[in-house]
C-alpha cells in the first residue's frame, strides 16, 4: 500500500519527498502510532545529521557565487578561442563550455540556465535553429554532475559503503570527457550550417590573449578543490568550504561583479536549492528504514543472486531500470531509493563499486533531458520558447549519443576505473 501511495502521489504531480512522507504517514497510522512516529522522525533526522552532508549546501553556494561573478562570458570566450573556428564551431563551444562549467557548479540545471541565456540566441543568430541550440545546451549540461566536483557523487558516496568521494571524482573525468567528444563528433558530422565556421563569438577584451587569461581563474577552481581532496589535505566538506571562499574572493575582490548587497539574495537561493535536496534525503532515509524493516532489500538481493548469473545481465537490467526511472523521478531521489538495494547486489556479482556508482549517476543524469520530467528540458525550453515538441524532436539524436556513451562506460569498466586505479584509489 505504501508503494501505491508513492506512485499515486507522483502521478498527480506531488514532489517525491512529499509522496514518500505521505506513504510514511500511512505506515504510522496503521500500527503502533507513537512508536512508528518516533522511529520515522528519528530516521529522517538521522538521514541529514551528517557532517559530510555539509558539502552539499556549500558546493551549491559556491556554484551560485561563481555564476554570479560573471565567469560565464569568460568561460565561453576561453572555449571559443580553442574550438570556435572548427566546423560547427558554436555548437562545439557550447559543449566544451559545459565541460569547463562542470568544474564550477556541478549542476546540470545551473549549467543549462547559465549557458543557455548566452548560447541559444547567439547560435540562432549564426544560422542554427533555436530548437537545436536549446537541445545541445541541455544535452551537454548533463556533463556537469559527472565531472568533479559533483553533488550527486557526494550523495552517492554517503549512501553506500566501500567507495570514496575522491575515487568517484576521478572516475567521472573520463566518462564526462568521453561524452563531450561523442557529442562533438555528432555535431561536426551532422550540422548543416557552414557559415558559422567563419564567425565567432566576440572574445572578451577583443583578443585571444585576454580570453585565455580570463579562462585561467575559472579553471583553477576545480583544480584547487579536487586537487586538495586528492592530496589528502582536506575532506570533501572542507574542500567545499574552500570553494566558497575561492568564489567569494573571485566574485567580490577580483571580478567585482558581486556586491555585498547581493549576498543575501545569493544565500537565499542557495538555501532554497539545498533545502530541496536535504528534504528528499531525509524522506528517503526514513523510506529506506521502512524497506529494511520489511526485509525488501534482502528478499530482492536473494532473488537476483539466485536468478541472475552474470554481471552483463545485471548491468543491462540496471541501465534499462534507471533509464525508465529517470523518466519520472528526480535523479537524486531515484539514487537514494534504489542504490541501497542494488549496490550490495552489484558487489555480490563482482561489479567494481566505483564503476557501478558512475554508471548509476551517468544513467540518472540522462534523465534530466528525457520527457516528461527532465528538468534541463524545461529550463532550456523556458529560455528558447520553441515548444516542448520541437525541443524533444531535436534532442532525440543527442539522447541516443548519450545512451551510446552510457553503454560504453557500462560494459567497458576500464573507461571508468582506470584513472582512479592509476592514482591509487
Amino acid at each position: 500500500m505504501t508503494i501505491a501511495i508513492i506512485v499515486v502521489g507522483l502521478l498527480v504531480g506531488m514532489p517525491i519527498a512529499l509522496a514518500i512522507m505521505a506513504a510514511l504517514l500511512y505506515f504510522m497510522g496503521t500500527g503502533d502510532l507513537p512508536y512508528h512516529l518516533r522511529i520515522v522522525a528519528t530516521e529522517m533526522f538521522r538521514g541529514v545529521n551528517s557532517y559530510p552532508l555539509l558539502a552539499i549546501p556549500l558546493f551549491i553556494l559556491a556554484g551560485e557565487l561563481m555564476n554570479e561573478s560573471g565567469i560565464t562570458t569568460r568561460v565561453i570566450a576561453f572555449a571559443n578561442v580553442i574550438f570556435g573556428r572548427l566546423r560547427a564551431g558554436l555548437a562545439l563551444v557550447n559543449i566544451w563550455a559545459s565541460v569547463i562549467f562542470a568544474g564550477l557548479s556541478g549542476s546540470a540545471v545551473a549549467d543549462t540556465a547559465a549557458l543557455g541565456r548566452v548560447f541559444i540566441p547567439e547560435m540562432e543568430r549564426h544560422g542554427y535553429t533555436r530548437a537545436f541550440a536549446a537541445a545541445i545546451t541541455a544535452a551537454s549540461s548533463v556533463i556537469g554532475p559527472i565531472i568533479p566536483p559533483s553533488i550527486p557523487v557526494i550523495i552517492y558516496a554517503l549512501t553506500v559503503t566501500g567507495v570514496s568521494v575522491p575515487a568517484l571524482f576521478m572516475a567521472g573525468v573520463v566518462p564526462g570527457i568521453l561524452l563531450a567528444i561523442f557529442l562533438s563528433i555528432y555535431v561536426m558530422s551532422t550540422v548543416k550550417v557552414d557559415r558559422q565556421a567563419a564567425q565567432r563569438l566576440s572574445v572578451e577584451a577583443g583578443s585571444v590573449r585576454s580570453a585565455l587569461l580570463g579562462g585561467i581563474i575559472p579553471l583553477c577552481m576545480p583544480v584547487f578543490v579536487v586537487g586538495s581532496i586528492l592530496l589528502g589535505v582536506v575532506t570533501p566538506t572542507e574542500a567545499a568550504a574552500f570553494a566558497v571562499a575561492f568564489a567569494l574572493v573571485v566574485g567580490i575582490g577580483l571580478y567585482r561583479n558581486i556586491k555585498l548587497g547581493d549576498l543575501p539574495r545569493i544565500l537565499a537561493r542557495a538555501m532554497c536549492d539545498s533545502a530541496v535536496i536535504l528534504v528528499i534525503i531525509a524522506a528517503v532515509a526514513a523510506a529506506n528504514w521502512l524497506l529494511t524493516y520489511n526485509r525488501i532489500p534482502n528478499i530482492l538481493t536473494d532473488w537476483v543472486l539466485t536468478n541472475v548469473d552474470s554481471r552483463f545481465t545485471f548491468l543491462l537490467a540496471v541501465v534499462v531500470l534507471f533509464l525508465f526511472v529517470g523518466l519520472f523521478l528526480e535523479g537524486i531521489a531515484a539514487m537514494l531509493v534504489l542504490v541501497p538495494i542494488l549496490h550490495p547486489i552489484a558487489v555480490g556479482l563482482g561489479v567494481d563499486p566505483t564503476h557501478f556508482g558512475i554508471v548509476v549517476i551517468f544513467n540518472l543524469m540522462i534523465g534530466l533531458i528525457t520527457p516528461p520530467l527532465g528538468l534541463c528540458l524545461f529550463v532550456a525550453e523556458g529560455i528558447a520558447n520553441v515548444g516542448m515538441t520541437k525541443l524533444i524532436r531535436a534532442i532525440v539524436p543527442l539522447f541516443v549519443v548519450e545512451v551510446l556513451v552510457l553503454l560504453i562506460i557500462t560494459f567497458v569498466p576500464e573507461t571508468v576505473i582506470a584513472l582512479p586505479h592509476l592514482l591509487g584509489f
